[in-house]
C-alpha cells in the first residue's frame, strides 16, 4: 500500500503551535506523511510574534520544485503567503504542477492578533490562489475580507461562502468558531449548504487551530477521502486536539495534536496497569476489606468525562475464601456506572484524581486508615437530598463524593459512606492511579490489628 503524501506550504512558528510545525504534527497524527515548504519564519511564542522574516519567492519555489519532482504529492495546503511576490510564484508554480487536492488556509491574522498577510496581498490572494483552491477553509474575519461583507449569523456565513465560492474554489467551509455558542462550520459546494457542529470548549488552548484544521482536511484528501467526510473527519479531529490540550505557555497555547493517540495508547496503559494493582493486592492479602456487596477499582483516562472512558471489572471484585480475592468479570471500559460517578465526580475538582476503590466499612478500617495518616471525610446516605434518595442506587455514589469535595475543597484519600437503608456503608480510597490506589491499600491493611 502507497504511503499517502501531504505537502505544507506555510510559515515557520517558532513556538511550535501552528503553521509549518502544526501541519506537519497534524500530518503525522493522521497517518500521512508530510513534506514541507517554508514561506515565512516567524519569531513567535503564546502571547506575540515579534518578528517575520519572508524567505525570497524564488527560493520558496525551488523548495516546491524540488518536493514535487521526488515525491509524489497527494494533497497540498497553503498556511502563511505573506506578500504578493510569494503569492504570485507559489500560485505559478501549483498551476503548473497540476495540483488538484489544494487546501487554502488564508491566514491573515494570528491568535495574538498580529497581522501575518500584507494589505496589498490580499487582491492578489483572491486573484491568484483561490481559483486553483479545492476547498478554502476561512474563520469569520478572513471570510469577512474575502467575501467583502459582514458577518454576524448562519445566514451570513452562507452568503459569504456564495460570494467566496464565485472567486473560484471548488469548495467553501466558512468557520463559525468566532460566533457566540456552540460552533458551527458553513461547508458549501456551489449547490447545497452542509453545517458541521461543534462544541464550545472553554480553553486558551485555541493557537494553530485554524493551520491544524485545515491540515487534516488535507491529510484526509490526500487518503483519498471525499471532501464531506473530510471535513467532518477534520472538525473529530481538531475537536479532540482542543480538548485534550495541556496548558503550554502564557498565552494561547497550542491544541495537543497527538492527544488521541496518546489516549488510544492510554486505554491498554491503563488496563495494563489495573491487572498489575489488582495482582498487588491479592499478593498484600486485603480479602478481609472486601465488603459483601463486593469492591472494584476504576482508573479513567486523562480528560474523562463519561463512564465509557473509566476502566473497571464489569463483575466486581469479589472475596474468594479467607485469603483471595478475584474479579468477577471482565475488565473493561464503561463496565462500571459505579466508579466512574466516583472518579469523574472527582475529576471535576482535581483532574489528576483517576482512580478509586470501594472497600468494606468498619471501625478497624477507619481507625486504620487515620493510623495511615490518610485524609480521611465522611457522608452519610441518610444526609442525602431526597431526589437523590430516589435514584437507583448505582447513580448515587456522585452525591457522597461532590459534597465532601465541595465542603472541603480538595479531594481527600478516603471518603467514608455511613449509608442508609437500602444502600451499604462504604469506604473509598481515591487516587492519581491504580497502583497509588494499591499502594494507599495496602497500607490500610497493614494498619489492621490483625496484621
Amino acid at each position: 500500500m502507497t504511503t499517502p503524501i501531504a505537502l505544507t506550504i506555510a510559515g515557520s512558528d517558532s513556538s511550535g503551535g501552528a503553521g509549518i510545525q502544526a501541519d506537519l504534527k497534524t500530518f503525522a497524527a493522521l497517518g500521512v506523511y508530510g513534506a514541507s515548504v517554508i514561506t515565512s519564519v516567524t519569531a513567535q511564542n503564546t502571547r506575540e510574534v515579534t518578528g517575520i522574516y519572508d524567505l525570497p519567492a524564488e527560493f520558496i519555489t525551488l523548495q516546491l520544485d524540488t518536493v514535487v519532482r521526488d515525491l509524489a504529492i497527494d494533497a497540498v495546503k497553503t498556511g502563511m503567503l505573506s506578500n504578493p511576490a510569494i503569492i504570485h510564484a507559489v500560485s505559478d508554480h501549483l498551476a503548473n504542477h497540476r495540483v488538484e487536492k489544494l487546501v487554502v488556509d488564508p491566514v491573515m491574522v494570528a491568535k495574538g492578533g498580529a497581522a501575518l498577510l500584507r494589505k496589498e496581498a490580499e487582491t492578489e490572494l483572491v486573484r491568484k490562489l483561490l481559483p486553483l483552491a479545492y476547498v478554502v477553509t476561512p474563520n469569520l474575519p478572513e471570510a469577512e475580507v474575502l467575501a467583502a461583507m459582514s458577518i454576524h449569523n448562519l445566514e451570513d456565513m452562507e452568503q459569504a461562502a456564495r460570494r467566496i465560492h464565485a472567486k473560484g474554489p471548488r469548495y467553501v467551509v466558512v468557520k463559525g468558531g468566532h460566533l457566540e455558542g456552540p460552533p458551527v462550520d458553513v461547508f458549501f459546494d456551489g449547490q447545497r449548504f452542509q453545517y458541521f457542529a461543534g462544541e464550545r470548549i472553554e480553553t486558551k488552548s485555541l493557537h494553530g487551530t485554524g493551520c491544524t484544521f485545515a491540515s487534516a482536511i488535507a491529510a484526509e484528501l490526500a487518503k483519498g477521502v471525499e471532501i464531506a467526510e473530510a471535513v467532518h473527519n477534520a472538525k473529530a479531529y481538531i475537536t479532540t486536539a482542543i480538548r485534550l490540550a495541556e496548558p503550554i505557555g502564557h498565552g494561547f497555547g497550542p491544541t495537543h495534536h497527538f492527544g488521541d493517540l496518546y489516549r488510544q495508547a492510554a486505554r491498554y496503559d491503563i488496563l495494563m496497569q489495573l491487572e498489575a494493582a489488582l495482582t498487588r493486592l491479592k499478593i498484600g492479602g486485603i480479602a478481609a476489606m472486601i465488603p459483601e456487596v463486593q469492591a472494584n477499582l476504576g482508573f479513567a483516562l486523562p480528560h474523562a468525562t463519561t463512564s465509557l472512558e473509566v476502566a473497571a471489572w464489569q463483575g466486581w471484585i469479589v472475596r474468594m475464601g479467607e485469603d483471595d480475592i478475584q474479579p468477577g468479570g471482565d475488565l473493561r471500559f464503561g463496565a462500571s456506572q459505579e466508579m466512574a460517578a466516583i472518579i469523574l465526580t472527582a475529576m471535576r475538582v482535581d483532574p489528576r484524581c483517576r482512580s478509586a476503590m470501594t472497600l468494606r466499612y468498619s471501625n478497624d478500617i477507619l481507625q486504620a486508615c487515620q493510623a495511615a495518616d490518610l485524609n480521611i471525610a465522611q457522608v452519610s446516605g441518610w444526609d442525602e437530598p431526597v431526589v437523590v434518595q430516589q435514584r437507583p442506587e448505582s447513580l448515587t455514589f456522585d452525591w457522597g463524593v461532590d459534597e465532601v469535595i465541595q465542603r472541603m475543597g480538595i479531594v481527600p484519600d478516603i471518603i467514608y459512606d455511613l449509608g442508609r437503608e437500602g444502600k451499604a456503608a462504604m469506604v473509598r480510597v481515591l487516587g492519581h492511579d491504580a497502583m497509588e490506589i494499591a499502594r494507599k491499600t495496602l497500607m490500610i491493611r497493614n494498619h489492621l490489628p490483625s496484621h
